[in-house]
């Protein structure tokens, strides 16, 4: 996921105004990408051994799967003058520092329930900090939205120096994340809105989805018969 496309010649001729040189420019790009990456990674790693291990001990896997991205440099400095950060290029400090979802993780869990699972692991960690996190599990958004969201700060080692770096985390059911998906589709084919009768229809499919989410997991544990280990985990 390195910024291979991202030159500085290119970005100086959107934004002249940056006062340092091409090659000072390049190393703040190369520097960006070498970092988030690298933290990214980091974080992923923890997850899988962590989802690893509770298959060991539990005979099941909670993660189905884990999908990561870093945000462009394009969409970074988008981002900068949303947030009000005039002359991005000469803030890069700025942006580290209030923008905290450059690098993103998504942990697709099987269940609802283990969401707050593999989070509360993860944060047990002592090398992990937890910056903020938003719950809409049980408080959704007004759209229907459900998921826990958390950035977390990791220390990344490199060759002679160690940066803690911020990373966003989204952790959802496979249900939570299939309504997000087709939503944001939704949205996104008809340039961001929909009307009141597909939003409302939306939230209706979202509290479905919910439902069944529940109903899946009370399902898992009569399967269960609420005597493997895992089901008092």
């Amino acid at each position: 996921m390195p910024f291979r496309y991202y030159h500085a010649d290119r970005i100086r001729e959107k934004m002249p105004e940056y006062k340092g040189t091409d090659e000072e420019l390049q190393e703040i790009i190369d520097d960006i990408s070498l970092q988030y990456n690298s933290a990214i990674r980091e974080v992923e790693t923890k997850l899988q051994i962590l989802s690893d291990d509770f298959d060991k001990k539990h005979s099941y896997m909670p993660i189905h799967h884990i999908q990561s991205r870093l945000k462009s440099f394009d969409s970074i400095l988008e981002k900068a003058s949303r947030y009000g950060i005039v002359d991005p290029l000469n803030n890069i400090d700025r942006i580290r520092r209030e923008i905290l979802d450059i690098g993103g993780i998504r942990v697709i869990c099987n269940y609802e329930e283990d969401l707050h699972t593999m989070s509360g692991l993860l944060l047990a960690q002592e090398d992990i900090e937890l910056i903020r996190m938003k719950d809409y599990c049980n408080s959704p958004k007004e759209s229907g939205y459900r998921s826990l969201h958390m950035v977390v700060a990791v220390p990344v080692y490199l060759v002679n120096r160690k940066k803690i770096v911020p990373v966003e985390l989204q952790f959802r059911s496979i249900a939570m994340d299939a309504w997000a998906s087709l939503e944001h589709e939704l949205r996104y084919k008809n340039k961001g809105t929909l009307s009141d009768d597909i939003v409302d229809a939306l939230k209706e499919c979202a509290q479905t989805l919910h439902e069944v989410d529940e109903r899946m997991s009370r399902i898992r544990h009569h399967v269960l018969n609420d005597e493997n280990e895992y089901s008092q985990y």
